[in-house]
């Protein structure tokens, strides 16, 4: 019977759009971090190695830990069919006001840390309130905070730099973990972290699919799931060992991992992270499904406010003050990692694991054209060039299906 099946042109026919689907299916989950993977490694050949050095690597984290950081509130923010064009001067506001409360008026920095997160909660209820509930196009009430913000900035901070803060504010973006083996030449504690990350990182793979391979809503392939979740550890674990090979984890990188960790189970396993994408889908079934469609926009525009907040602070304790040019121009990097993630301008699609890979696609871009001299102009000009490009794969994709 099998021998009639595979000679039968038909049988032929749909075992070969089978395969063709798996690939097909293949390339759409696994192709950013095949390009994530090719990047840095024309990136290391074209720096003469200079890429994945400790130090680099180090300085790699600190630069994109905060646009990481945003970039999970933005993903929310567009999976709702919106925009935040405000988070590049929230953050420079964030630290202006960070720098008033603790260098002006010394502040003690953890009830200064509150208050200036409390701050993005709030500026991000007022922008999420216009578009929520008086539906002003989020576009417009974003880039006119974008302006307020800016202007505010550089008002509280009369158009100077004010620093430096206290050593306990500036080991939040600029400290380490500590190693309990002193093993000299290897932070032990580093590697062994993030071998256990990737073990962890596999099983609860492992187990998700299992889990929808049994109530029948996963058809993907099992040679991909197994190859991208071996890269993935392997990546980790070399990744950890370069870093153990020097100071070890910085603590952005722990912090940035605990809210990828947090946004993920937030987005895949909770009930507001369902409501999000169903109200990004389509609004209007949403409503008449009995979701409070205001309150989910609202609910997007005040985490991204908190989140900004929070990168805000990481910004200004690495530079050790406020300036008034901070945060300038990432809301384009934050935007453009969601978009090169894979999240859809129309909204409804987003993940944010590949949020994180597009983040960090930006970041070895930056990175690596900051070593090879390429001038500031001609990489904003790639970076457009290369979000243009994100954005109008999404629309091809749309249109073919």
């Amino acid at each position: 019977m099998s021998n009639m099946d595979i000679s039968n042109p038909a049988s032929r026919s749909r075992s070969k759009k089978f395969n063709s689907n798996l690939l097909a299916h293949g390339l759409r989950e696994y192709g950013l971090l095949c390009a994530l993977i090719l990047i840095v490694a024309f990136f290391q050949v074209a720096t003469n190695n200079v890429l994945l050095q400790p130090l680099n690597l180090t300085n790699l984290i600190l630069q994109n830990g905060y646009i990481v950081i945003m970039a999970l509130g933005m993903l929310m923010v567009i999976v709702c069919g919106q925009i935040d064009l405000s988070v590049g001067s929230v953050v420079g506001f964030t630290g202006a006001l960070a720098a008033t409360l603790m260098v002006t008026h010394e502040m003690s920095f953890i009830p200064a840390m509150i208050l200036c997160i409390l701050a993005g909660a709030v500026i991000g209820a007022i922008q999420g309130y216009w578009v929520a509930y008086w539906a002003v196009p989020s576009f417009i009430v974003t880039l006119a905070g974008m302006l307020v913000f800016r202007g505010l900035t550089l008002i509280s901070l009369d158009g100077q730099s004010v620093g430096p803060f206290e050593d306990g504010f500036t080991i939040i973006s600029t400290g380490f973990i500590p190693d309990f083996f002193g093993i000299e030449g290897l932070h032990l504690t580093s590697l062994l972290l993030g071998i256990v990350v990737s073990v962890a990182f596999f099983v609860i793979e492992l187990r998700q699919r299992k889990q929808a391979v049994l109530h029948g809503i996963d058809n993907s392939s099992k040679v991909f799931f197994i190859l991208k979740n071996l890269i993935l550890s392997a990546i980790i674990i070399v990744f950890s060992y370069l870093l153990a090979s020097s100071r070890g984890m910085p603590t952005v990188l722990i912090i940035m991992g605990i809210l990828v960790a947090f946004y993920t189970f937030i987005m895949n396993r909770t009930t507001i992270g369902r409501r999000i994408y169903a109200v990004g889908g389509n609004a209007k079934a949403a409503k008449l499904s009995g979701i409070n469609t205001e309150r989910v926009i609202f609910f997007s525009f005040v985490n991204m406010g908190i989140l900004a907040a929070f990168a805000g602070l990481l910004f200004a304790a690495r530079l050790n003050s406020a300036t008034p040019s901070g945060g300038y121009g990432f809301e384009l990097d934050v935007i453009a990692a969601c978009f090169i993630g894979g999240a859809s301008a129309s909204g409804g699609v987003g993940k944010v694991f590949a949020v994180v890979i597009g983040a960090f696609i930006m970041g070895v871009m930056n990175n690596g054209m900051s070593i090879l001299g390429i001038g500031v102009d001609y990489q904003q000009v790639i970076k457009g060039l290369v979000l243009l490009g994100a954005v109008l794969i999404d629309v091809y994709t749309k249109n073919k299906s």
